[in-house]
């Protein structure tokens, strides 16, 4: 079995409310749902959610709730690993593959959900697959700068080599991450040499953390509104 889970708490403190706040006339939240039942990749997607507001919200959009997330599970310092090893346990032991898709996550294309699903399984050494962009720049040559203001590199002996000549460097998109569910049971790393990444343009992913995130992603997301296949 293929299981999506959307992982959706209360207490957002940032922006109240964002996992279920108003985007282009769904609430947030119900972009990652349409995504993932649109892919076709999926026995079953699920919300793990602690709020019943929530959860409401989650069926109408068309995921289901068979439980609800556990007080201590839904804190600012749980981790994804335990809400997908809770949500594993929880619904089917025998799921064999997951698929943890952030509810903010409003650019997820099911055609990159799929090409997540294609390379775990192009590769039984995989544990995970996860989103991924480029670093718009080096970042051996960033810049920082002291209490007093004072400018320095963080890595100098970089300070004449030429951009192109240093190696491409790649961040996670906080969009999805594929999954073994043995991997996620076992709570295995995700950042390691057992995980592959899809790269996705600058324009495809947002990480709605703050009231400007926000704004960017209703930008972007009305200019792409096409590629939502």
């Amino acid at each position: 079995m293929r299981l999506a889970v959307i992982p959706a708490r209360a207490g957002s403190k940032r922006i109240p409310g964002k996992n279920i706040a108003p985007f282009h006339g769904r609430p947030m939240l119900g972009w990652a749902v349409a995504a993932a039942c649109q892919s076709g990749c999926f026995d079953r997607v699920i919300v793990s959610t602690d709020d019943p507001a929530i959860a409401a919200i989650a069926r109408e959009q068309g995921a289901e709730t068979p439980f609800v997330r556990p007080a201590e599970l839904a804190d600012d310092h749980t981790g994804l690993m335990d809400v997908m090893a809770h949500a594993l346990t929880a619904v089917d032991g025998e799921a064999e593959i997951a698929c943890c898709i952030l509810p903010t996550a409003v650019m997820t294309t099911p055609k990159r959900l799929r090409e997540g699903l294609d390379a775990l399984l192009a590769d039984p050494e995989r544990d995970y697959v996860l989103s991924a962009q480029r670093y718009p720049h080096p970042i051996e040559r960033a810049l920082r700068r002291d209490a007093a203001g004072r400018v320095m590199m963080d890595d100098p002996e970089h300070l004449s080599t030429r951009t192109q000549d240093l190696p491409e460097r790649f961040y996670d998109s906080g969009q999805f991450y594929w999954g073994r569910a043995a991997a996620w049971r076992a709570k295995k790393p995700v950042f390691t040499a057992r995980s592959g990444l899809i790269v996705l343009a600058g324009h495809e992913a947002v990480d709605i953390d703050t009231p400007d995130d926000l704004a960017r992603a209703e930008r972007l997301f009305a200019l792409t509104v096409q590629d939502r296949a």
